[in-house]
């Protein structure tokens, strides 16, 4: 099999499996969107992925790398829904702001106040989602599930940026199954501060290791990796 029948196979297969987590939770899987994950990912194995048609959502964790890839002509040509999904440094939000359409990381308020400046220099609105803080790691952005509401009341006041959502990332296991009462956690609170009525709203939790729990838990966009660009993947 060659490089691009081995990508599309691998996303044939995490697609399905993200339906099938849909409906064992009795969801509609067209309510779930995979994010490609694509910052280790080879270009011509992420055109492969945006020529399908089939990925809306891509999330890149390094500024200036993901800008060295996107702002190429054949990647920018593409209609598609840029995540940043790293530790956003407020050295990089000018560079950011220009070139996501969602910052799926703000934990504190003095990041925000500058990825808000530098949107309203472009004259253009961000997506920005909090993130919650699951681990004890210090190295682990976020913040706890008391100063997650808080923080989203004061993105509401700031003019262009539009809180959206939450994003976790989840301790490694080797049991997904374990992390069910944090992902259900992360869901009451999203459910709690971002109604449905809202026009964007996302649930970002789950990844490669443990989608499957998440979306059973009611994440609506995984983000997903290794599953899509691994050169071999033993089933789902």
């Amino acid at each position: 099999m060659n490089a691009a029948n081995n990508v599309i196979e691998n996303l044939n297969k995490t697609q399905a499996a993200c339906a099938r987590a849909c409906l064992r939770a009795g969801r509609r899987p067209e309510d779930v969107n995979l994010m490609a994950v694509t910052k280790y990912a080879a270009d011509q194995d992420v055109l492969t992925l945006l020529e399908s048609g089939r990925i809306r959502h891509i999330g890149e964790s390094r500024v200036q790398q993901a800008a060295q890839r996107w702002t190429k002509p054949s990647f920018a040509k593409y209609n598609i829904s840029k995540h940043f999904i790293g530790h956003l440094q407020k050295n990089k939000a000018a560079q950011a702001a220009k070139l996501f359409d969602f910052i799926d990381s703000i934990d504190d308020i003095d990041t925000a106040l500058r990825l808000n400046a530098c949107a309203r220099a472009l004259n253009k609105t961000l997506g920005v989602l909090v993130q919650i803080k699951l681990t004890d790691r210090q190295t682990q952005s976020g913040v706890s599930f008391n100063e997650a509401p808080l923080l989203v009341q004061e993105l509401k006041k700031l003019d262009f940026l539009r809180p959206c959502g939450y994003m976790a990332i989840a301790p490694k296991t080797d049991n997904p199954q374990s992390l069910r009462g944090l992902f259900k956690k992360v869901r009451e609170a999203f459910e709690r501060d971002f109604p449905p009525q809202l026009p964007q709203r996302f649930l970002s939790l789950g990844m490669s290791e443990d989608f499957e729990t998440a979306v059973e838990e009611g994440s609506t966009l995984p983000r997903v990796g290794s599953k899509l660009f691994a050169s071999n993947l033993e089933g789902v």
